[in-house]
């Protein structure tokens, strides 16, 4: 079997990917910073039936699209954000759950020297397990601790690396001893591509709901505005209704004007009596009881005056 050649490789990369880009109107931009080989493979076969994944050299990443930006000029947005180990995940299925699969396949690693701290890493109260020869080593990093049992015990809470900084070589050494994995590596989704429009992957997280309450919330702003303004708007029409209705009911009430709506609020005013009355049916069972009540306690005195008195006198 004769081997390819380099040049004839890149030609068939270069129509892989744009076949891809034809294919596919959305895909994700990943970022594949300390992904090993292994668990790039394990991805791959995660995800297969579910979408493709590509990876490359930036430059040929970038001179792929420039030269298919006659048929896809939308492509060029993507040249901004091929920075760094980079790939894409092309797919037709609903982005939100591929981005989950693909967090679903991270992997712990522990804290090197060098690296940028994707999170923060504390340590807890704990009982380390290690002799007491190691107390030097606590002191340098300024962890509280103290010998109990023979061994060396932390203390208090320990912000031992904050997110953003380079991990030092005693964090390190401290992290491994400790048995601890604090950071995880995987795929991150750094941006979205989908039909021409890139955007941001924290766009994925927004549910149903929080788009109908941010529009609700538009609406409501917009009603507030226009009816402050005087200015009408579908969104406050209903309300200035609602409102000059209010006003007609309210100038029925002190006038002899008179139409369909106002007739039972002019009754009403005219004879405030219908108001107990229609409060009466509600109340009448409670004073019934209430009634009832003192009639039963005469009783029962009475009963009880005669029991004690049962018809003798004093000396008899």
């Amino acid at each position: 079997m004769v081997k390819e050649t380099r040049a004839e490789w890149k030609v068939k990369y270069f129509s892989r990917i744009l076949n891809l880009f034809d294919e596919y109107k959305t895909c994700l931009l990943v970022g594949v910073d300390n992904v090993g080989s292994k668990q790039m493979q394990e991805i791959r076969i995660a995800m297969r039936g579910h979408g493709e994944i590509i990876m490359g050299k930036n430059t040929m990443i970038r001179k792929a699209i420039r030269g298919h930006l006659q048929e896809n000029p939308h492509l060029e947005r993507l040249l901004p954000y091929i920075v760094g180990n980079v790939g894409f995940v092309f797919t037709k299925e609903d982005l939100g759950d591929i981005r989950k699969k693909l967090l679903e396949n991270k992997r712990g690693a522990p804290a090197k020297a060098g690296a940028v701290a994707p999170c923060d890493v504390k340590l807890e109260p704990q009982n380390t397990g290690m002799g007491p020869e190691k107390t030097s080593f606590f002191q340098a990093l300024q962890i509280p601790t103290k010998i109990s049992r023979g061994t060396i015990e932390i203390l208090n809470d320990v912000h031992l690396i904050k997110v953003g900084e380079k991990v030092g070589a005693s964090e390190s050494a401290l992290l491994n001893m400790l048995g601890i994995m604090p950071f995880s590596y995987g795929l991150v989704v750094q941006q979205v591509f989908d039909n021409g429009s890139i955007y941001s992957p924290d766009v994925l997280d927004v549910t149903t709901d929080d788009l109908r309450a941010r529009v609700l919330a538009g609406i409501r702003d917009i009603a507030a505005t226009s009816l402050e303004v005087g200015y009408p708007t579908k969104a406050s029409v209903p309300h200035s209704i609602a409102n000059g209705f209010k006003n007609l009911l309210a100038i029925a009430a002190v006038t002899d004007v008179s139409f369909k709506q106002a007739e039972k609020l002019k009754e009403y005013l005219a004879d405030p009596s219908k108001f107990a009355t229609a409060a009466a049916p509600s109340a009448a069972p409670t004073q019934v009881a209430d009634s009832k009540a003192p009639a039963a306690k005469k009783e029962e005195v009475k009963e009880e005056s005669e029991d004690e008195d049962m018809g003798f006198g004093l000396f008899d």
